[in-house]
């Protein structure tokens, strides 16, 4: 199983250590992935907001992979901005399909065209919260 975290997700685990994102993101058994633009993304909110940065870098390090993803901002946008009603989420999906993941898990799911992501990308969109009741239904 193979899940695309949304930066939300990962600034929320920071925020709170009783929420759905905290707990998901401490599943060690779990593929969790991002990409290098949200990992870019990652970087300036973990500023802005005051958060440690060597808390982002050692959870990078223990619990993500990052997908790389080479092609252009603009280019993203021409291929994945279908999939959103904010173009500037588009690479959120590019390093969903990059990742091969299974799951994009996000807060803005109202952001995305979960229909259309899953009908041509494979990828259900799902919140934290119900991604974890998908996963106490499966055991």
């Amino acid at each position: 199983m193979r899940i695309f975290v949304d930066s939300d997700v990962i600034i929320s685990s920071f925020l709170s250590q009783s929420g759905a994102s905290y707990f998901l993101i401490g599943i060690t058994s779990l593929q969790l992935f991002i990409s290098s633009l949200s990992k870019k993304e990652l970087e300036v909110v973990v500023k802005r907001l005051d958060i440690r940065g060597d808390m982002l870098t050692t959870l990078i390090e223990n619990n993500l992979e990052v997908v790389i993803l080479s092609e252009s901002l603009p280019k993203i946008k021409e291929s994945f901005g279908r999939y959103v009603l904010d173009e500037n989420d588009a690479h959120i999906l590019a390093g969903a399909k990059a990742a091969k993941a299974d799951f994009l898990i996000t807060y803005n799911v109202k952001d995305f065209k979960i229909d259309k992501i899953k009908k041509d990308l494979n990828i259900l969109t799902l919140t934290p919260g119900n991604f974890l009741q998908y996963l106490r239904s499966i055991q």
